[in-house]
């Protein structure tokens, strides 16, 4: 086993995981501290250091609120511990490797982490690597900076830096694939073989990446969980990156709010007061997020895969069946019908000869998943863009246990992909852990050959799983009693709203 690595930086020790075929690093920098003058401002390069570093604990979480204080049910799942170390210094990644030595070249997986960009980090329990790894993979999971510290921008601090004036948190995931690219062979990964993937804000995160050129050949496969967000019925859409200069009048906003009216100043201020003060400011100004700064965001990271303007690579991507579902959100017939023309126009009378138009629940008529309409619009797309690849759609629809009946809430399948089933405390029984076992064993196929197709445990064949595209609509369905494949069952329904996605994405 390899218990000890050398990185560019120094030498660093592992401690066996609970399976101790596998070592589990934890900590291991990838870049400076961000404090003081590296407050807001592009990773800088990780000192040497003397010896053989101690990578057995994790390092403290991104600056956030405190988890597990709240009483929703991400604290009851897995943000549970309000004791969890947290500090500004916190550019660390963790390694999980089943290499006996360093001339293995195992497939790499990295791994950005959700959480809306103000919240989340690797240690999450779910995010245990070790399952991942008995698989023959390696796995990186990388912290970065999240909400005011990793997504403030500001006139200072374009002046200061305007090669890198903003998105210190998307340029932190960005060091950690750089250092993933230069240190991972140490750990017997193979550098040639790395597939970037994340879930929700970690999802739109690979977005972000995989669209940046800067990136184009560092990774090799990409995997976006419940992130490519539009809404069918013109509601906000998740995920469209805002000016630099508007995020730079907000950033001034927020000084106001501080009392500062320097970037020195604003440097000099507790962590922790600029954390409690951003957190009030957010719930009236909005949150502070990815922009368009023309660095590692160029574009419209949905628009430009759509167009094949990306790393040419194959692509996972899907969503549960419950979250986030999209509405018209009206009480009446006559005010859905109003909407209707509002947004389909001359399409009108089409949406509303469809009986799923009429449907109404508490919060408006219509209900549909715009995370499924997107990514499918997006692979259609791809499909006839200067740069079509591959593209695997996935649905997760199980029946989820426990007395709060929650349905497949956004990120419950992070259980499941990462098959950590066993440290949830919802009653799951013989059959989750089945379809996790199949969902882990798609995702590591993917990670190793760009295709999720290959053996499950025992040996046989797993469901076969083609890409989606026009002539072949497939579906691979996550369901209780396991996965299975399903071509050419959209609604024409469905089908409209995708095709207005399409329209909303070409712009």
């Amino acid at each position: 086993m390899i218990r000890v690595a050398k990185t560019e930086n120094g030498y660093v020790r592992g401690i066996e995981a609970a399976d101790p075929r596998i070592t589990a690093f934890k900590g291991i920098p990838f870049a400076a501290p961000p404090t003081g003058a590296n407050r807001w401002r592009a990773p800088q390069p990780v000192k040497d250091w003397e010896g053989v570093r101690d990578a057995s604990r994790f390092a403290p979480i991104s600056m956030q609120s405190t988890p597990g204080l709240g009483t929703d049910i991400y604290c009851r799942e897995w943000h549970v511990d309000p004791e969890i170390p947290m500090d500004e210094d916190c550019l660390y990644l963790n390694v999980w490797t089943g290499a006996k030595n360093t001339d293995e070249r195992l497939p790499v997986l990295v791994w950005y982490f959700g959480g809306g960009l103000q919240w989340g980090y690797p240690s999450e329990m779910e995010f245990d690597g070790e399952r991942i790894a008995r698989r023959g993979v390696v796995v990186v999971t990388v912290n970065y900076r999240v909400n005011v510290f990793g997504f403030l921008a500001h006139p200072d601090i374009t002046k200061e830096s305007p090669e890198a004036p903003a998105n210190f948190g998307n340029l932190d995931q960005q060091a950690g694939l750089r250092w993933v690219a230069a240190n991972i062979a140490a750990f017997g990964g193979d550098p040639d073989n790395v597939t970037i993937a994340g879930q929700s804000a970690g999802g739109g995160s690979v977005l972000t990446q995989m669209t940046c050129p800067d990136n184009f050949g560092l990774f090799h496969k990409a995997v976006i969980m419940s992130a490519m967000i539009r809404s069918p019925y013109g509601e906000e859409s998740v995920g469209v990156p805002k000016t630099l200069e508007d995020a730079e009048k907000m950033g001034e906003l927020f000084f106001e709010y501080l009392g500062v009216k320097t970037l020195d100043e604003a440097r000099g201020l507790d962590a922790k007061f600029i954390r409690d003060r951003y957190y009030e400011f957010m719930w009236e100004h909005g949150m502070m997020l990815t922009v368009l700064d023309n660095n590692i965001c160029v574009g419209d990271p949905i628009r430009l895969f759509a167009e094949g303007r990306y790393g040419d690579v194959p692509v996972m991507a899907g969503n549960t069946a419950d979250e986030f579902p999209n509405f018209i959100r009206t009480e009446s017939e006559d005010g859905l019908k109003r909407r209707s023309y509002e947004l389909f126009g001359d399409n009108a009378e089409v949406f509303l000869q469809f009986a799923e138009a009429h449907r109404k629940m508490a919060e408006g008529f219509a209900p549909v998943s715009g995370i499924e309409c997107t990514v499918k619009s997006s692979f259609l797309l791809n499909q006839e863009s200067i740069r079509p690849r591959n593209c695997y759609y996935y649905r997760f629809e199980p029946h989820i246990p426990g007395e709060d009946n929650p349905g497949t809430f956004h990120s419950v399948d992070l259980w499941f992909f990462f098959e950590t089933l066993a440290k949830c405390w919802r009653p799951f029984v013989g059959k989750h852990y089945d379809l996790a076992r199949q969902m882990c064993n798609y995702l590591t196929n993917f990670i190793k050959t760009g295709n999720p197709n290959g053996k499950d445990a025992d040996g046989s064949d797993l469901p076969h799983w083609d890409s989606y595209n026009k002539t072949h609509r497939s579906e691979m369905i996550f369901a209780t009693d396991g996965a299975f494949e399903q071509t050419g069952c959209e609604s024409e329904f469905v089908r409209f709203l995708i095709d207005d996605v399409t329209r909303q994405i070409k712009g």
